[in-house]
């Protein structure tokens, strides 16, 4: 491994901890699925189901019930599009302002995003779109802020790239947590402002292990951050 100003002990810890950040919010859209299954129980948008008296009822109910999983189908769309589309305006940010000012805009957007969530309502479904979306481009900005730890660690850097991809990826299973923990009793509103409390751990990381700017490759002798 690269040697450098930082510690091996200093770089495993924002390894690892990037690994778990990585792991339990980037992605977590991917998981929709599953926290469709909590929302239609709490009854979003189940407006859209009710019959319409001047047509048959179970007709109607049908055609209501699909307009319900279409406005589901619509915030994932949306918030996967928004995954994609942002990560070049995204990287410019990271590539012209750094590491701290590309994170700090990263935790802004993920912690609305889960605040949105946990004050929803029924009533007010409707904030589930900026929600998802915030959600989306907070976990790709910190996901970018993060492929660079990789450059800590030498010719194991691609190794690390990947880990963190692959970290990405099984984030989708989070939804699938809230949506066990919500069959044992657990409060959509109460798991979702436990997530927007984790955004203190995002700040702790961008100010104690992760440079202002960018990690440099191939890394500099004495190099150091946070």
């Amino acid at each position: 491994m690269a040697g450098g100003g930082a510690g091996l002990a200093k770089r495993l810890g924002t390894f690892f901890s990037g690994v778990l950040e990585c792991g339990a919010f980037c992605g977590i859209i991917f998981g929709w699925a599953s926290l469709v299954f909590v929302l239609k129980d709490l009854g979003y948008f189940s407006d859209l189901c009710q019959p319409n008296a001047t047509h048959n009822r179970n007709e109607t109910l049908l055609r209501g019930c699909s307009r319900q999983d279409g406005q589901f189908a619509l915030v994932f769309t949306i918030g996967s599009f928004m995954n994609n589309f942002v990560t070049f305006p995204m990287g410019f940010i990271f590539d012209r302002f750094g590491t701290t000012v590309a994170r700090l805009i990263a935790i802004s957007l993920y912690t609305g995003g889960t605040l949105l969530v946990a004050f929803s309502t029924p009533e007010l479904a409707v904030l589930l779109f900026p929600a998802m979306s915030m959600l989306s481009v907070g976990g790709i900005l910190l996901i970018l802020t993060n492929m660079q730890v990789g450059n800590l660690f030498g010719k194991y850097r691609s190794i690390i790239i990947t880990l963190y991809n692959g970290a990405f990826d099984s984030s989708s299973a989070i939804f699938l947590i809230i949506k066990l923990l919500y069959e044992h009793g657990l409060s959509l509103r109460t798991m979702f402002l436990f997530m927007a409390a984790c955004s203190a751990w995002h700040l702790l990381r961008t100010l104690f292990l992760m440079p202002r700017t960018r990690i440099p490759y191939p890394l500099p002798p004495a190099y150091d951050y946070g």
